[in-house]
């Protein structure tokens, strides 16, 4: 009508009855709560609401447009951001690999990677602050998952132990636990130490602990240096940075299992359902699944 001067003239525009047209005016004034438009013979005239309106609608209109181009995007995966959160080892291993395999494809996707170990991992997607958390839970050892996360199982992940390389059992292709019971021990996180010390006693001793550490490249450090010996998950042997140490299978067989948690709602986010696909593919290429 702005272009037009007239309302019969807009609704020829536009494809609709004069009457229809003039009654969606009279439904905006009355909810902008003053007159827009004024009668000069057969036309009409902007008032000065009606004028501050029209500057506006062009802007609002785009910003739709752009809106709506954006929401397109997203949903045919062309845009789109996904935030991840995993433990050490699965940073090092499982998550390259995924953020390659999206990046091949669908490059416009952002994934956006913080590190931390469960349960922290769990309060960050309950919280909103990440879209997809990795976490790991132990036999005996059953984490509590709230129960808005969906869970995907990933790989049950075998524990080793790393030796020094002249350690006298890194001959052996496997290791009684109960054979290392003299040993000095470097324990990981929380979660990692109370299984190896449930472990430990359930093979007869208590372990000699040495120090803590959640850092994998430390710990290989301390082992290559003889300052103690480590229970590890095997992801970590695919990272190795030190010639000295030696991965070895623990008997009894230990595995921990490896899972990724998402709020339940965000399945149908296309992003996300995309990233939590290829963590399932790239771990399913991996020893153990």
């Amino acid at each position: 009508m702005v272009r037009t001067g007239s309302y019969s003239a807009a609704a020829r525009s536009l494809g609709y009855t004069q009457p229809a047209v003039s009654q969606q005016m009279k439904a905006l004034e009355r909810d902008v709560g003053t007159p827009l438009f004024t009668r000069i013979g057969r036309g009409i005239r902007l008032t000065e609401a009606g004028e501050a309106l029209t500057r506006h609608a062009g802007t609002i209109l785009d910003s739709l447009a752009a809106a709506q181009q954006q929401i397109d995007a997203i949903a045919r995966l062309r845009a789109g951001r996904v935030r991840v959160s995993a433990f050490p080892s699965a940073c090092a291993t499982l998550i390259p690999a995924m953020m390659a395999s999206v990046a091949a494809e669908y490059p416009g996707i952002r994934i956006e990677l913080t590190e931390s170990e469960p349960p922290e991992s769990l309060r960050l997607v309950t919280r909103g602050d990440c879209d997809i958390a990795l976490s790991f839970s132990y036999p005996g050892h059953a984490a509590e998952v709230p129960e808005e996360l969906a869970a995907e199982p990933l790989l049950e992940d075998p524990l080793t132990v790393l030796l020094p390389s002249g350690h006298p059992l890194a001959r052996r292709r496997a290791v009684r636990l109960a054979d290392l019971a003299g040993e000095r021990w470097i324990a990981g996180c929380l979660r990692c130490r109370a299984n190896f010390v449930h472990a430990c006693a359930e093979e007869g001793f208590a372990p000699d602990i040495a120090c803590t550490t959640d850092d994998n490249l430390v710990m290989q450090s301390l082992v290559a240096s003889g300052v103690g010996i480590a229970m590890v998950p095997q992801l970590v042997l695919s990272f190795l940075c030190h010639g000295k140490v030696t991965g070895r299978i623990v008997e009894p067989h230990t595995r921990r299992r490896v899972g990724a948690y998402v709020l339940r709602e965000q399945l149908r986010v296309p992003a996300v359902a995309l990233v939590l696909g290829r963590l399932v593919a790239v771990a399913q290429r991996r020893v153990g699944c």
